[in-house]
């Protein structure tokens, strides 16, 4: 339980120990202003029913922006005064260049991103804003449901009107937000329930962590990748369900107007690469950016380099490892995953391994458990030690290195100390050719 002596926090900071966003429930900001980007591509009916109900918030109009920003619509959408208007060319799907260039456009302090199909209730502004306006690294997603609004004119309240035409809502994201507690209890998979038609986040964050990646140029994956640097970056994911946008027909997986197992299939390629944490990565494949990155010890024997590479790598394969550049001219370093200090570039992996000795691991097994503690929202760093008490080396995680680096505050996420049994400090020469082999215990090498 966090109180106000843990690390001298307290709830008028602008930032909560991992992902607590509970911890300010009680707090309501001066209203912020906020910028509302509305995406559009030639849906002229569902835009105007938007556009009249962002008219209808309840959250002070003068602190209010509202921003079309037309994906190459043919025709250029007609919107009422007030509203600012920015077009990009029509070159395909391009909804992440589209908020963007909203984005851009923006004054506010607070961005909120809406689709134009997707109509919100009256408090929705003021319920997604109120987070970001209170810790500027909090990410909010609310509440799509999903009606038949094919008949509904523009200006009648939506939320009386869409609950009587309502269509079945997503089961696996009401399941995800009910067992995570509205993503209270979040970790590196979460990203998957952030959806891009309903999501705010403050400005500041915004440019920080760079908008949405403009290389996606077809129907969805941009939002689940925007939300994983997010999080990696140290955000605070929140699912406000009361604050509620109706989208204009069935969710995208209960249509027959695509290939679904084909889509589907495209966007969890393009994700694999772009998202390299288990369950989101190819099983063998080598990602884009490690998962770890374990850094040696400078001043290491090239012997005890060997087995502690070696044993690292067998034990997590897709893994990278940063030797001394001094060790370059040994053959077992032709691995690609071997990278070398004073290289021009290190990789910035979601957990780095800090080794203060060379090891080997004999039995990953608790070795694994701990560094997938790293993947949840409470803890940001782990002193590693082996069975006998002897400490070799400290894990953390980007999104605490990140964090840390934004507020200066070590306390806002947990150091934990974890045995990993099975991992021995190796001596100056171990015995190489029983490593290789397969042959001899733990005296062969310690």
């Amino acid at each position: 339980m966090v109180n106000a002596d843990d690390g001298g926090w307290n709830d008028r900071m602008p930032w909560v120990p991992g992902n607590r966003w509970d911890l300010v429930s009680h707090r309501e900001p001066d209203p912020p202003r906020v910028s509302v980007i509305v995406t559009h591509y030639a849906q002229p009916q569902e835009l105007a029913r938007t556009l009249a109900a962002l008219q209808q918030q309840d959250h002070p109009a003068d602190r209010l922006e509202i921003i079309v920003a037309d994906d190459g619509s043919p025709e250029s959408p007609v919107v009422p005064r007030g509203v600012r208007l920015v077009r990009q060319d029509d070159r395909g799907f391009r909804a992440a260049a589209a908020r963007n260039l909203g984005a851009a456009a923006a004054t506010g302090e607070v961005l909120c991103f809406l689709d134009a199909d997707t109509t919100p209730e009256p408090e929705y502004i003021r319920r997604m804003s109120r987070l970001p306006a209170l810790l500027p690294d909090a990410v909010t997603v609310g509440r799509r449901r999903h009606a038949d609004l094919s008949e509904v004119p523009a200006g009648l309240p939506i939320a009386e009107v869409a609950p009587p035409r309502e269509l079945a809502e997503p089961e696996w994201l009401v399941e995800a937000y009910a067992r995570s507690a509205n993503l209270l209890h979040a970790d590196d998979r979460s990203y998957r329930y952030v959806i891009s038609a309903v999501v705010a986040c403050s400005r500041a964050f915004f440019d920080e962590i760079g908008g949405f990646d403009e290389s996606f140029s077809s129907y969805g994956g941009e939002d689940w990748e925007w939300a994983h640097r997010a999080w990696q970056a140290g955000g605070v994911l929140a699912h406000i369900p009361d604050a509620v946008a109706w989208h204009d027909g069935p969710d995208w997986a209960a249509r027959d107007d695509r290939d679904r197992a084909a889509e589907g299939n495209r966007q969890t390629q393009v994700l694999a690469a772009k998202i390299p944490v288990q369950g989101s990565r190819g099983r063998g494949l080598l990602p884009s950016v490690p998962d770890l990155l374990v850094r040696l010890p400078d001043a290491v024997t090239p012997s005890a380099a060997f087995l502690c590479v070696d044993s690292f790598l067998a034990s997590f394969p897709q893994a990278s490892v940063a030797v001394d550049s001094s060790l370059r001219e040994y053959a077992w370093t032709a691995d690609p995953r071997v990278l070398f200090s004073g290289d021009a570039s290190t990789p910035d992996a979601r957990i780095t391994l800090h080794l203060t000795r060379a090891v080997v691991i004999l039995d990953a097994t608790t070795l694994i458990d701990a560094v997938a503690s790293l993947d949840h929202g409470e803890i940001g760093s782990l002193d590693l030690v082996t069975a006998e008490g002897v400490r070799f080396g400290l894990a953390e995680s980007r999104r605490s290195r990140r964090r840390t680096h934004r507020w200066g505050a070590s306390a806002a996420f947990r150091r934990d100390t974890r045995v990993a049994d099975g991992v021995h400090p190796t001596r100056d020469e171990p015995h190489l050719e029983a490593w290789v082999g397969g042959w001899g215990g733990v005296d062969r090498f310690v």
